[in-house]
């Protein structure tokens, strides 16, 4: 994910000429939520050491999280909702100086929606490694400074392994299921795997199994554009003024993930090849309508992330293989015993419906609806945050079925 928000429903023009207005000022050289900003609807959780799959040990982690609903006296209806790579726990609710940008599955959560709050109680944590509260390279380590780039590697499975002392932490023994996209599918599959009592039911939507070389070779171009901006300086940026942090090459990384999060078809038809202003862009200094939107997002990105949390978690997911350590990927899948939803989207880019397929072609499990579920859609990889009329009844069949 891949973070639908309100400004990518309307057209570019609007976008330039109106919401660039809300970017005044020089952003700071960290996106990153500190301690002694407005905590807003997040509350923290505390963590055990962690023993992390490179043999490090992470102590005095916490993960940042919401929450919606009442948990039941018999605490069955507890549902984790894990978000994508630049999400966070603000999965539904409104913007505000807190939460820069609106709930991320607004729409989907909520009472009477299909991720009910009136018969749920829905969690939504921060991953370990992010930067909107939960434990990352901007958080302070036991000296007072910023970790940086000497926090620890975590692998998908690290993080998975936080959840789950999350899980404890907050008093929950069992979730009545596991709902994670894109990154959050790839956590979402190995809960079912690592912790297979733990969860009664399962949705992976548009994540596969195993991150590809293709999908590295991608990774590895947008980690090498943050750490090439001179701002960046190998990660010490932190003490940097206003508007001197490495905001340029965390914005280029954006701009290319956009590129992989919509589909060409979307971007032609959208844009085609309209010009931005009358200024020619033909030789003539202009730009083309498509280049500002990619700026604007890439530039607004960079208010509310911060660069190495970006290289951390781009780097777990490179760790993403459900095979690795276990005997492959058809035995590894076949693991999962629980009630699971598989859904893709026709026009992925990022992650193909091959991967989904291949998922549910080695499930031995129930699956939902018997098989894969295909989300039509025009929008690409970011159809699952969009989606929401074909995304929605999936997951109440998954809840309620």
């Amino acid at each position: 994910m891949e973070f639908q928000t309100p400004e990518d429903t309307v057209p570019s023009a609007f976008i330039t000429d109106e919401l660039s207005r809300q970017l005044i000022g020089r952003p700071p050289a960290s996106g990153a939520w500190r301690d002694g900003d407005p905590i807003g609807d997040r509350q923290f959780a505390p963590l055990p050491n962690l023993k992390l799959e490179s043999g490090r040990e992470l102590s005095g982690a916490r993960i940042a999280y919401e929450c919606w609903g009442q948990l039941n006296h018999e605490h069955t209806n507890a549902v984790l909702v894990l978000h994508a790579l630049t999400g966070d726990s603000h999965a539904t609710g409104p913007s505000s100086k807190p939460h820069p940008t609106e709930g991320w599955w607004n729409g989907i959560i909520g009472p009477g929606l299909a991720i009910d709050t009136d018969k749920f109680f829905v969690v939504a944590p921060n991953m370990l490694g992010g930067c909107q509260g939960s434990t990352g390279p901007a958080s302070l380590d036991s000296r007072g400074s910023e970790y940086g780039p000497q926090f620890p590697f975590l692998s998908i499975r690290d993080q998975v392994a936080a959840q789950q002392l999350f899980t404890a932490a907050i008093g929950i023994t069992q979730w009545h299921a596991v709902i994670g996209g894109s990154m959050g599918g790839m956590q979402a599959l190995e809960w079912a795997i690592m912790f297979p009592d733990s969860l009664r039911n399962l949705a992976v939507i548009a994540a596969p199994a195993v991150s590809t070389a293709d999908h590295i070779a991608i990774n590895s171009i947008q980690i090498e554009a943050v750490k090439t901006d001179p701002a960046f300086k190998d990660g010490f940026y932190y003490d940097a003024k206003a508007g001197f942090g490495p905001h340029r090459g965390l914005a280029l990384a954006r701009r290319m993930a956009l590129l992989n999060y919509r589909s060409p078809g979307e971007l032609n038809e959208r844009f085609e090849r309209t010009w931005q202003s009358s200024v020619n862009p033909l030789g003539g200094g202009g730009r083309f309508a498509v280049e500002s939107y990619l700026d604007f997002h890439g530039n607004k990105f960079t208010r509310r992330f911060d660069a190495n949390s970006y290289i951390t978690l781009v780097n777990a997911m490179n760790s993403h293989d459900v095979s690795r350590g276990r005997e492959s990927l058809a035995e590894a899948i076949g693991q999962i015993k629980v009630r699971t939803l598989i859904a893709g989207i026709d026009s992925d880019r990022l992650f193909p419906l091959t991967g989904q397929e291949f998922i549910a072609q080695h499930l031995k499990c129930e699956i939902v609806g018997g098989g894969l579920q295909t989300i039509e859609s025009a929008y690409g990889h970011d159809g699952f945050l969009i989606e929401r009329e074909t995304v929605g009844p999936l997951l109440t069949r998954l809840l309620e079925g």
